[in-house]
């Protein structure tokens, strides 16, 4: 058995069903659509800002010659149809501890066959949609989201580059054909037929620092995150659900408590919300965002005051206030 048939096998070995493999190469195809994005202020704040290391895997192994992509499905059952909800990908335990620990093990076994290795997740610049279609592990949708075979959009997507020459799998290719109803449904058009907005989707303006007051009642029941687009692809209709345990929603997101996050402290936030991958933007995040769904829903919008000790909170509880003319 040959190098890369191996680290399938281990990998399916660890639940991960859908590893795929291309050259690691410098992304100069990538350059143009990433500099006029730029140039037309579409990057967020969470985006690096430098294009060269979003085209060029070389800075992070100068030696290496194969990127492994590897799909990580998280979704355990259908999205419920909740008043106020998270984002099915936030329910259970932070995915970017999660996958690190995967392809930790994963490199361990890559290593032991003779080669160096580094893995990746998320929070850095690899264009790793891009790398997971040159893998053969889905087809980027209308909604610009990767969506595997197997599993839907409901992947997570980790990296490993290793200076092992292994054999690359075929792009993959596009399959949305005429369907539009990612585009239709869309909230905010964030995406279209000729533009897509990330500054604009609802899923990063629940996560973002500042708000602006036009935004408020778009939220329409999201904690964080968004959904809107995967709830109606025709390719999640029949997608696999997840067999790894560590995604298995947590009961307190899948369902919340409204006047817990409403009067969130930091023991709370700590002790469970810290644990998802909701928690990254920290305590405050939540709370603010769970304001904006009591007022703009009309529940709790009677009380005089909640628990809030933070400043930037109650900015936002005043500007609620004035929103609704209370």
């Amino acid at each position: 058995m040959n190098k890369k048939n191996q680290i399938i096998e281990f990998c399916n070995g660890l639940g991960l069903l859908e590893v795929g493999f291309c050259s690691l190469q410098v992304f100069h195809e990538l350059d143009p659509f990433l500099r006029k994005r730029k140039e037309s202020g579409l990057q967020n704040e969470f985006e690096e800002d430098n294009i060269e290391k979003r085209i060029n895997p070389k800075l992070y192994m100068e030696e290496g010659k194969t990127i492994i992509s590897v799909a990580f499905p998280y979704l355990f059952h259908k999205p419920n149809k909740e008043e106020i909800y998270f984002s099915t990908y936030t329910k259970g335990k932070d995915y970017h501890k999660v996958i690190g620990k995967y392809l930790n093990e994963v490199c361990k076994f890559v290593n032991a066959l003779g080669g160096d290795s580094k893995y990746f997740v998320d929070s850095n610049a690899l264009p790793e949609r891009y790398i997971a279609v040159k893998s053969g592990i889905g087809f980027i949708g209308k909604n610009n989201m990767l969506i595997n075979k197997r599993y839907g959009s409901y992947v997570f997507l980790g990296e490993i580059i290793t200076d092992l020459d292994l054999q690359p799998d075929n792009v993959v290719k596009t399959k949305c054909g005429k369907c539009e109803k990612c585009l239709n449904a869309c909230p905010t058009k964030c995406i279209s037929k000729t533009k897509c907005n990330p500054n604009i989707c609802l899923s990063y303006i629940t996560q973002k620092k500042n708000i602006e007051d036009q935004w408020f009642e778009k939220f329409n029941g999201r904690m964080f995150g968004c959904d809107t687009c995967q709830k109606v692809c025709p390719f999640n209709e029949e997608s696999e659900f997840s067999n790894l345990e560590e995604f298995k929603p947590f009961e307190f997101m899948d369902k919340l408590d409204l006047d817990e996050l409403l009067n969130l402290d930091k023991a709370v936030f700590k002790e469970k919300y810290s644990l998802t991958s909701s928690g990254w933007r920290g305590k405050n995040t939540l709370q603010r965002n769970a304001l904006i769904n009591a007022f703009m829903s009309d529940k709790y919008i009677n009380k005089e005051e909640f628990h809030i000790n933070s400043t930037y909170v109650k900015e936002y509880y005043h500007r609620l206030l004035k929103y609704n003319k209370l």
